[in-house]
């Protein structure tokens, strides 16, 4: 019976390399019953303060993030999560012989959540690269990091799946390593190291209902952490390819209606402005089964390859189109920088409603016959509100209340302006029907 491993050597060559971040935030709160924002519940914020009333006065303050990093070079370069550093005025890195050095921020990449940092100086101790390509479920990861402050601890676990899409959309370009390695707050930004002791990821997330570690960590892998090194050293920022389609899952019903032998892929329902696949001749309805030959067993698999697919070059994209495979050479364009911006706005939950809707389309709303920038598209229906009031997939929800909603953004705001306990009046389109739907919210919770 193998023992289990022994990672002593392996904490003891990396930890030297590990570092500690602090990074300051300055700005100001509008106190409420003297706390700041961030000390008071979302549930409890949509209740203190009526609109209208007048705004409390703001009190400049300054906010300390930590989190941990990496020496990834003998010339003092770090990374770490952007989320780590996002908004700091300064950023101080604690070494593993307690020297407290400041760092300079090359440059952040909010799409991958990758930030990489400069130390003034040489000969600094760094960790060695290695792959995450070949990592399968079941191999044993450590990670290294300074949960809630606790410098340098050691976790350790198994890898639990590869290429993971996030739960947060703005974050679809990155396949994330998904472990059972303990990782909590202060842990951002860490290695996380095969038993060679080479980095294979940046641990980035945890799954939780409860703020704290239940099993489920993400981490994002070395290679896409190291493309986005390469560019921000480069360029300062970090550029994507882009495809120029709108895609969804395949589930049975759909995979039986287009012919397909079982579910999977990315069904194409619109295009983008200027869209490359359109001009190759890839069709509304097309489902895409691989790219560049590597197939899809899901619509989220599609964006991280897009997306490391460098601008100006061609891909091959293989597509289903009434039940025969078929091959298109498309050249990929760039992902404007303003569209990265707004990814975390192509949808929203509403659990009050029970409901999760999309952007839509130019191709779509020209197609439903609606102006520009108007409505947005139920995709799906979670909740018991929702389905007695007869709501469906593919609904396009008009205007909450008297607001009109041209994005899901705008639709989560009206919906959490709205009286609390209220029902909620919903102008709904379907088909050629428009009518109001009244939701009564579910309860909030403890």
């Amino acid at each position: 019976m193998a023992s289990l491993p022994d990672f002593t050597a392996l904490v003891e060559a990396n930890s030297p390399a590990v570092v500690n971040i602090s990074a300051t935030q300055t700005g100001s709160a509008r106190s409420r019953q003297g706390l700041p924002d961030e000390e008071v519940p979302e549930i409890f914020r949509r209740f203190f303060g009526q609109p209208g009333a007048p705004a409390a006065p703001a009190v400049p303050r300054e906010r300390v993030s930590m989190g941990t990093g990496f020496v990834i070079s003998a010339d003092g370069y770090v990374l770490t999560n952007h989320h780590v550093i996002d908004g700091a005025s300064e950023i101080y890195v604690r070494m593993a012989d307690r020297r407290e050095l400041k760092a300079t921020l090359v440059g952040s990449d909010a799409a991958s959540d990758v930030a990489l940092l400069k130390l003034e100086g040489r000969n600094f101790p760094a960790v060695q690269i290695g792959s995450s390509k070949k990592l399968k479920p079941g191999q044993w990861v450590v990670a290294i990091g300074s949960p809630f402050g606790f410098d340098h601890s050691v976790t350790a676990g198994i890898v639990s799946a590869v290429g993971r899409a996030s739960f947060d959309r703005s974050q679809q370009y990155v396949p994330f390593i998904q472990t059972d390695v303990a990782i909590n707050r202060g842990n951002s930004g860490g290695p996380l190291l095969d038993t060679d002791g080479r980095v294979v990821g940046i641990n980035s997330q945890i799954f939780s209902n409860t703020g704290g570690f239940m099993g489920v960590s993400f981490a994002i892998p070395i290679e896409v952490a190291m493309n986005a090194t390469e560019q921000l050293k480069e360029k300062g920022y970090v550029s994507r390819g882009l495809l120029g389609v709108n895609i969804q899952e395949v589930d049975r019903d759909k995979a039986k209606s287009l012919g397909l032998e079982r579910t999977g892929g990315a069904l194409v329902n619109g295009f983008s402005d200027d869209s490359a696949a359109k001009k190759a001749g890839i069709e509304l309805g097309d489902v895409i089964v691989a790219f560049n030959g590597q197939e899809l067993s899901s619509a989220a698999d599609l964006p991280p390859l897009v997306g490391a697919t460098k601008p100006g070059s061609k891909a091959t994209v293989t597509v289903v189109r009434g039940g025969k495979r078929q091959d298109f050479q498309v050249v990929i364009t760039e992902l404007p920088r303003d569209q990265l911006a707004s990814i975390g706005d192509s949808a929203a939950d509403s659990g009050a409603l029970g409901l999760r809707v999309e952007a839509l389309s130019d191709e779509q709303r020209e197609a439903l016959q609606l102006e520009a920038g108007q409505g947005v598209v139920v995709a799906q229906v979670t909740g018991e509100q929702a389905l007695r009031a007869g709501l469906r997939p593919g609904d396009i929800i008009l205007m909450v209340g008297r607001t009109a909603v041209a994005s899901p953004r705008a639709f989560e705001e009206a919906v959490e302006s709205t009286e609390s306990g209220r029902p909620i009046l919903l102008l709904v389109r379907r088909g050629e029907q428009t009518q109001f739907v009244t939701i009564s919210p579910a309860a909030d919770q403890e």
